[in-house]
């Protein structure tokens, strides 16, 4: 099965030395149920948004399809990746501008993380937080600080405690029925959107205000989100615990689900 394709080809390895050099570029990945992608219209969007950001030239809507189409199986479930990068941009010449090319990854799917998380809050923010661009030095240090301290996984906050999102995942916190999206630099998540899509299905409100590490007691609960795990429970945020409530936490999955697979 070929697994990596870059702008319709089967990759070869001049290119991949290139991205491993180079690391300058951005994604989105996305689980493929039976050849369609819940979301499918806002991966599409964001890697257009990042590729005027990082070319100074978007990618066709109508050519990502394609690309992405040739790539996904038709039945089953897997992951896809879908890259953007240039040969032309290096160290020593990074002035190029236009069309990125746009590389295909299919893997297997991942499972969800677990049920019940524990977080570390710790005083972080992803370089240029409004992509989803490849710099993962940073994410990964603090999924490793925070495994080596006990827990499953890092919380970032500012110098000030203002929370923005996780390693590779938004936040959400609970009062009852209520959720509230913390407002701050971030990654704008799929599956967050998604789910804010749907919530009132589920009979669940929202709003998205400045939420601080000293606010965390007045909530009675917290979940995160990706397109890997729709939501998960939060169990602990150092030293502030809840009661993860799974029927809760199936309504927000509920919502999730209810945006329909498309076809690329």
């Amino acid at each position: 099965m070929q697994r990596l394709w870059i702008d319709g080809e089967p990759a070869v390895e001049a290119d991949l030395i290139h991205q491993l050099l180079h690391p300058y570029g951005a994604f989105t990945s996305f689980r493929v149920e039976e050849g369609a992608v819940r979301g499918l219209d806002l991966h599409l969007s964001r890697l257009e948004a990042s590729a005027r950001d990082l070319f100074g030239e978007p990618v066709d809507a109508r050519r990502l399809r394609t690309l992405i189409r040739q790539a996904a199986p038709d039945s089953g479930d897997a992951w896809l990746r879908v890259s953007l990068f240039s040969r032309e941009i290096r160290m020593r010449n990074a002035d190029f501008v236009g069309a990125p090319s746009v590389m295909v990854g299919v893997f297997d799917a991942p499972p969800p993380l677990a049920g019940e998380l524990s977080l570390q809050a710790q005083v972080h923010e992803r370089e240029t937080p409004h992509l989803k661009h490849v710099a993962t030095f940073g994410l990964m240090g603090a999924r490793r600080q925070a495994r080596a301290a006990g827990h499953d996984d890092a919380l970032f906050a500012d110098s000030s405690g203002l929370i923005s999102e996780g390693s590779v995942w938004n936040i959400g916190f609970l009062k009852g029925d209520h959720v509230v999206w913390p407002q701050a630099p971030m990654l704008d998540g799929v599956a967050q959107a998604l789910i804010r899509r749907h919530l009132a299905s589920v009979d669940m409100s929202e709003a998205r205000r400045p939420v601080r590490l000293d606010d965390l007691g007045g909530f009675d609960g917290a979940f995160i989100c990706n397109s890997a795990t729709p939501a998960a429970g939060v169990c602990a945020i150092d030293g502030v615990s809840w009661a993860v409530d799974p029927i809760r936490i199936a309504r927000l999955q509920s919502a999730w689900a209810a945006e329909p697979p498309e076809k690329p």
